[in-house]
């Protein structure tokens, strides 16, 4: 993995200490050329791996990445997905069958819908999860994805329902299917990883609040500085401001300090943000 990647949260009106800032995000950012300007300042300062969601804009990045593949022969994704969002928005606005049609893979529609059909009606939820994982990857056929991303949002549901299994599957086909590596999101670090450790999944790839206010660390900070100390797994660190609370290079010295932090991932909307925080990671 690259040291830095660059995030979307600025892109879709995430902000999590204003509401205020996050509006006024989603207002700028409402065109591809005004996302495409930003990415384009972090490509240029060597900062070329876009950890995205799977929402429905990024799919017109991704056209116009692939569309100039000399501009951008060094872009690489980093698909986080679920989109949740993007499915209810897609059942309310084509139906059942419509939606199902927008997201299925490219193999063909009676292959994937057999295959759905026989899941649902088997309960097979392995069919299920994979199906739903082929469909997010559909908009990213034709660029690198070389680590795809399960949201912390379903991530730390499965958590708490106790089932890791799903765990398994998702890193099974990500793998085979995508030839990819799984990653996984959380606000809770420590059981993550106990969790992953349980279904056999090793040294993975765990992306998480990283910073020293504890800022949306679930267990604290003294645990997750543990488990780093301690445990077989690539830290991501996200959330290293802890959303513009302490300042950048106190941010970035803190973390760096802290061993088997292998990449950190932060976002920006201005390219003098953007080479500031390049320079402080370098």
């Amino acid at each position: 993995m690259d040291r830095l990647l660059f995030g979307d949260n600025q892109f879709f009106g995430v902000n999590h200490m204003s509401e205020e800032k996050a509006r006024a995000q989603a207002i700028r950012f409402q065109s591809a050329d005004a996302i495409m300007s930003v990415l384009d300042a972090a490509y240029d300062a060597d900062v070329t791996t876009f950890m995205c969601t799977t929402h429905d804009r990024i799919a017109d990045i991704v056209d116009r990445v692939r569309a100039e593949p000399a501009r951008y022969d060094r872009q690489v994704f980093y698909p986080c997905m679920p989109y949740a969002h993007k499915y209810a928005n897609a059942m309310a606005e084509a139906g059942m069958m419509g939606a199902i049609k927008q997201f299925l893979p490219d193999e063909g529609f009676f292959d994937a819908a057999v295959r759905g059909g026989k899941s649902f009606a088997k309960k097979d939820v392995e069919g299920i999860i994979t199906l739903l994982i082929d469909a997010e990857m559909k908009m990213f056929q034709g660029v690198a994805t070389p680590v795809i991303f399960l949201q912390n949002v379903v991530v730390d549901f499965l958590l708490g329902m106790g089932f890791t299994e799903a765990f398994r599957i998702f890193a099974n086909h990500v793998s085979n299917r995508h030839d990819a590596e799984p990653g996984f999101i959380t606000m809770n670090m420590p059981r993550l990883l106990d969790a992953l450790d349980s279904v056999g999944i090793e040294n993975p790839i765990v992306c998480s609040n990283i910073n020293k206010l504890g800022f949306r660390m679930s267990g604290g900070v003294d645990s997750y500085i543990e488990a780093l100390s301690s445990r077989k797994f690539r830290a991501i660190a996200m959330s290293v401001f802890a959303s513009g609370a302490i300042p950048p290079a106190e941010a970035i010295q803190w973390v760096a300090s802290l061993p088997n932090v292998e990449a950190i991932v932060f976002g920006a909307s201005t390219r003098v943000n953007i080479d500031s925080t390049a320079d402080l990671v370098r």
